[in-house]
């Protein structure tokens, strides 16, 4: 492991002197015409929190942000998630929505100060895209949420979307696909943000009046009023392994039932065992599976 230490008096260090992986470090070999070059390495490797293994970052990449030791399922964004799922040439549709603040909620900061920072820091307008494309030879609706905004909480605008994904659904006859990955409702917009929760449910059941098929795929984490609304409403509800997937958070049934909870509690594959799932999916098997299921879920 000598190759990850600061062993080498040409190595300076620039950045987080108590991290050997994450730091940005620079390298100062000296070129033909004797001036130092920089060689910035911030960021080529990542620790799996579940072996510990350093791994390449572009091996990872290219494994679909899975540890190809261990198998843990590192979190992915509403893009990527997307173009996993979705052969080239879809469409994103029903961007532009924002949220209008309207109880303009204060906590520690101003609400409006948080979205603009997630607007900023993640590119979109809030935690949900929605793309319209194809799944081999299906066409679909995807819906994916984005973790990263807010927790990736459902207000005004979450709730919208996913409405006129429904409704897109219900006039195309095409399969609605919701990849939900959520802190739950988004709390700032009071009841705005739950009443969201009955709007999607309406709207699934006129879904479910047409034969329209509904899947939706649960990721780590998929918690709060998420669970309680779509994403347990599926024709065919599916996971990725190691997800958590509840209500309310494990210390928080312990603290109420006063209980030692079991091992795996809330974990996807403890949901399988217990029929709260039909399957449990690794990363690399969702496209083909999917493709699979709606094959049996559509008819000519």
């Amino acid at each position: 492991m000598s190759w990850f230490k600061r062993a080498d008096a040409n190595i300076e260090p620039n950045g987080d002197p108590n991290s050997d992986f994450g730091a940005e470090s620079t390298f100062a070999p000296v070129s033909d015409d004797g001036e130092p070059t920089r060689v910035k390495t911030e960021g080529l490797w990542i620790k799996c929190p579940s072996c510990r293994t350093i791994l390449f970052k572009a091996e990872l990449e290219a494994n679909t942000n899975v540890c190809p030791k261990c198998g843990y399922h590192f979190k992915i964004g509403a893009r990527q998630r997307i173009e996993l799922l979705l052969d080239p040439g879809y469409t994103l549709v029903d961007g532009g929505l924002r949220s209008t603040d309207p109880l303009n909620f204060t906590d520690i900061k101003p609400y409006k100060q948080r979205l603009a920072a997630a607007q900023k820091q993640t590119g979109l307008d809030d935690a949900i895209l929605t793309a319209l494309g194809k799944l081999g030879p299906h066409d679909v609706v995807l819906s994916a949420m984005e973790y990263t905004f807010i927790g990736g909480s459902m207000g005004a605008v979450v709730g919208e979307t996913i409405a006129r994904a429904i409704d897109r659904s219900l006039a195309t006859r095409h399969p609605l696909i919701i990849v939900s990955a959520s802190g739950g409702a988004r709390m700032m917009e009071g009841v705005v943000s739950l009443m969201q929760l009955a709007k999607i449910a309406t709207g699934l059941a006129q879904l479910d009046e047409a034969a329209i098929p509904y899947i939706c795929l649960l990721t780590d984490p998929t918690t709060g009023g998420i669970t309680a609304s779509f994403a347990m409403l599926g024709d065919l509800n599916i996971a990725e392994p190691g997800a958590l997937i509840g209500f309310a958070g494990p210390r928080v049934i312990e603290q109420t039932i006063r209980q030692k909870l079991p091992e795996g509690f809330q974990r996807s594959e403890f949901l399988l065992e217990h029929g709260f799932l039909d399957a449990v999916v690794p990363r690399g098997e969702l496209k083909p599976y999917l493709i699979r299921a709606l094959d049996f879920m559509t008819t000519k």
